[in-house]
């Protein structure tokens, strides 16, 4: 058993003795089906803490030659698999956290001659007949190998564009950085396989997007490997179920990422939250919001009316193709945004080409990124937010109108305020506390219809549920009596209570916000 050459299997058993732990193995099988092919070149981008490095250990374990593994994977997915034994412990294995050798050198240009070195250094401790003292390529060292045996590598990387990130403006080393994969892998005899993740999928870089063999997966586009991104909703119903711990909550914490036809939940996050029967920020607490700060002030046209929008619980439409897959190239606000995605901070529709907060985890961390950044009207207006939901409650509703007007206005500056959209924006925001108490649902079906929002209220909420309807240089009698005649409450199938019917105007020419409200018992 070797540091980076078939290091074994005790990382996989660490994680397969856990208190709780999820059977990803039936990735494995992708993987068997590409070794030794064109597309055995696997690039895997995803947020931290979404379990990349419990998928590597996984993978070493399986395929490393110097380990006896089927008594680790016997009873998991995989072992049903018919390609299981063909690939069990039957290579030799690289496994190169570069993470690892970034923090053990004082000078960080220096990772890549320290990172070739480590490795050379214990192939020749397994090679002695094969590597002399004048290889100090790693390339070479393989091509040697490789020549003499006939023997396919392995590898799996981890961390791999750590050096992209934590050296954003060191642009000759990330060069050299590339380069040096570029020679490692592309078009060589011995790569049976290469496993990389990592947080950013492989930089654009003119003659540097050389990497072109590699299949990437991204939170973006995940393809095939979309069910092993995180946990998925029939994978976290069983655990709250066997856990006792309230599905719904679960989802309205950790939920929210769209992958391919998966809902994905924060793996970490929800075992934190099962391990301890608390729903709290898990994720976000290992990394400070200074890091998303950096990212929403930056002075891109549109980008905060966006953030705001997104806040208040819209979606917004972006183009992620002219992202460069770095932290320093932004020409625009959806460059920030695409960068967001793939850091976790943000949902991706890939259908839609919309961005969204993906739960209260992440909410609760934009609210504290804007907090300390100076975006007092957007503040104002969230402190604001439960006053105005008390106001609607008591059905107040001159109340109702001047607070949303006081909203408005000091918002101008951020949002454009012209159509029903905009006034959906606004009155999201405006009722932003309301997320604390209610589901809410943006164009609900129900009865002849779409319902423009409905809050409905959680388990253990005594607070009437709300039927929303909004009009644009209308009036409000106009959106209530729509409610009524289209039969909006239906949507509320399962309810049982009080509704409040709420319709809202808004008076382009008088710039003010009229509001009627009504109570039913359902």
């Amino acid at each position: 058993m070797g540091i980076y050459l078939n290091p074994g299997n005790d990382g996989f058993r660490k994680i397969i003795n856990s208190q709780i732990y999820v059977d990803k193995t039936r990735l494995i099988e992708y993987t068997n089906n590409v070794v030794d092919t064109e597309q055995s070149y696997i690039c895997i981008s995803r947020p931290r803490r979404f379990g990349k490095t419990f998928t590597a250990k996984m993978l070493v374990a399986y395929y490393d030659r110097s380990a006896n593994s089927d008594e680790l994977f016997k009873d998991f997915n995989i072992s049903k698999v018919k390609s299981y034994k063909k690939h069990l412990n039957k290579y030799n294995v690289i496994n190169l956290n570069i993470q690892t050798f970034l923090s053990r050198v004082d000078d960080k240009n220096n990772v890549i001659n320290y990172l070739q070195e480590k490795v050379i250094e214990e192939l020749k401790e397994q090679y002695s007949n094969i590597i002399n003292d004048n290889i100090n390529i790693l390339g070479e060292a393989f091509d040697k190998i490789y020549s003499k045996e006939q023997k396919k590598f392995i590898f799996v990387v981890d961390e791999w564009d750590c050096i992209l990130r934590e050296n954003r403006n060191n642009i000759e080393l990330q060069n050299k950085y590339l380069d040096f994969l570029r020679d490692l892998f592309k078009d060589k005899n011995y790569v049976g396989l290469v496993y990389m993740t990592g947080i950013l999928p492989i930089k654009k870089y003119g003659t540097h997007s050389a990497l072109n063999m590699f299949d990437e997966f991204s939170m973006i586009r995940m393809r095939e490997l979309s069910e092993y991104t995180g946990f998925t909703v029939d994978e976290v119903k069983s655990l709250c179920k066997y856990y006792r711990v309230d599905f719904n909550e679960m989802s309205r914490w950790y939920d929210g990422y769209i992958v391919g036809d998966y809902h994905i939940y924060n793996p970490k996050s929800v075992v934190d939250s099962l391990r301890s029967k608390v729903f709290d920020s898990y994720w976000t607490s290992t990394e400070t919001f200074e890091a998303l700060k950096i990212y929403i002030e930056m002075d891109y046209d549109g980008l905060k009316s966006a953030i705001t929008e997104i806040i208040a619980g819209n979606r917004v439409v972006i183009d992620v193709g002219s992202f460069q897959n770095d932290m320093i190239t932004f020409n625009s606000r959806d460059d920030i945004l695409t960068l967001l995605v793939h850091l976790g901070y943000l949902g991706y529709d890939i259908d839609t080409k919309e961005v969204f907060i993906p739960n209260e985890e992440v909410k609760a961390e934009f609210i504290r990124a804007i907090k300390n950044s100076g975006w007092n009207e957007v503040m104002n207006a969230i402190n604001k937010s439960k006053k105005l939901l008390d106001f609607t409650i008591m059905m107040r509703s001159d109340y109702v109108s001047e607070s949303i007007d006081e909203i408005h206005m000091e918002n101008t500056s951020i949002l454009n305020y012209n159509d029903e959209n905009s006034l959906a924006c606004v009155i999201n925001l405006a009722y932003y506390s309301a997320k604390d108490y209610y589901d809410i649902y943006r164009e609900m079906p129900g009865g002849y219809g779409f319902a423009d929002i409905v809050f409905i209220p959680r388990k253990k909420v005594d607070m009437p549920a709300l039927v929303i309807e909004l009009k644009y240089d209308k009036n409000a009698l106009t959106a209530l009596d729509q409610i009524k005649s289209k039969k909006y409450t239906e949507s509320l199938k399962s309810y049982k209570g009080e509704i409040l019917l709420v319709g809202i105007n808004y008076n382009k020419q008088t710039k003010k916000h009229e509001c009627i409200i009504e109570k039913i018992k359902k």
